[in-house]
Formats: C-alpha cells, structure tokens, sequence
C-alpha cells in the first residue's frame, strides 16, 4: 500500500502568531497569549480537502526549563487543535542540552509521525518559519516551505511563502488532488 501525502506544519509562527519576549519570537505559554494565525483554519481545511494528513510538529522547551508547565501546554495545544483541526500534534519538550532524536532541527517528529500514519515522505512538506524547521523537513526528505519573517534567512526553503495561506496555495499548485484519507490512529 503506498504511503498517504502530509503536511508538517511547525506551531509557532506558522498557525499560531510569535509572542515576543525581550525581543525575540518566543511561543505562548498560556492560553491566553494564544493567537491563531489568520487564515490558519481554513489552510489546514484546504489541505485535508485535498488529501493530506496535517500534524503540528513543535520544539517546546519552557516546559523543560521551567518557564511554563506541562498542563499549560496541553491547555494550549487543545485550543490549538479546537480551532485548527489538525490530525496530531507532537510536540518536543527537550532542551538543546539534552541531544534528543525529537528536537528541531533533527528529524525525530516527523519520521515517528510518518511511521505511525503510513506517511509517504517524498509526497508530503514541512511548513516552518525558523531555518531549523527547513533542516529538520530536509532531514527527513520532505519538501519545505519557509515563511518570510524578519528573524529566519529566508533561504534553503523549496519554496518561501508570506503566510501559511500562500504556502498553502503554493503546496496545493504543485501537487495534484488526492481523495481524503480514512483516518486510523
């Protein structure tokens, strides 16, 4: 049986907006600084139309470092999930301390996730917004899409898009349409 097309999609500043500390792009550590990125629902939609499994793959660090708990994330991914309808969320609470096999930009997310669902990777895409999100899809050869934002290099993408809906057309013009998959978890 061949395998079924997905798409990667990274969780902060891709279907979710940044929240910037002391500068930087930081994730949302309470529900309450949860902002779903505009157009994120419908994207995520179109492409399950079209065929694709969606699961949100996400370096999540403060859990480990003690800036957030592990209840709070489990908050935030369930509201995620109540208005983006994605298929799974994996989310990797190490540090880069700990030399896990999960964390962004090593491929560990993804090659679990394609084992579990029976994802064909040379058929399916990464959507990131870091470079690490680009080496992470490379890593585990899938096609990337960087989004353009003022804190990534905006290179060694296949593709760079504006927003997850540009990414989202540009993904769906390269690939033909498949039937929707029946779901088994």
């Amino acid at each position: 049986m061949a395998g079924r097309r997905a798409i990667f999609l990274d969780r902060d500043g891709v279907l979710n907006d940044v929240v910037w500390r002391d500068g930087k792009p930081a994730s949302p550590r309470t529900v309450g600084e949860l902002r779903i990125a505009e157009g994120a629902a419908q994207t995520v939609q179109a492409l399950r139309t079209a065929g694709y499994l969606t699961f949100v793959v996400t370096n999540q660090p403060d859990v480990r470092r003690g800036k957030m708990t592990g209840e709070a994330l489990d908050a935030i991914h369930a509201a995620l999930v109540q208005a983006v309808p994605v298929d799974a969320v994996r989310a990797c609470l190490h540090d880069d301390a700990d030399q896990c096999s999960c964390r962004k930009p090593k491929a560990g997310m993804l090659l679990d996730l394609a084992a579990r669902w029976n994802v064909d990777l040379s058929q399916s895409w990464m959507v990131g917004d870091m470079d690490r999100d680009i080496v992470c899809g490379r890593a585990a050869g899938v096609r990337t899409v960087l989004l353009d934002r003022p804190y990534n290099s905006r290179s060694g993408a296949d593709v760079i898009a504006a927003d997850v809906s540009q990414a989202t057309a540009l993904i769906l013009q390269t690939t033909p349409a498949a039937p929707a998959p029946v779901l088994q978890d």
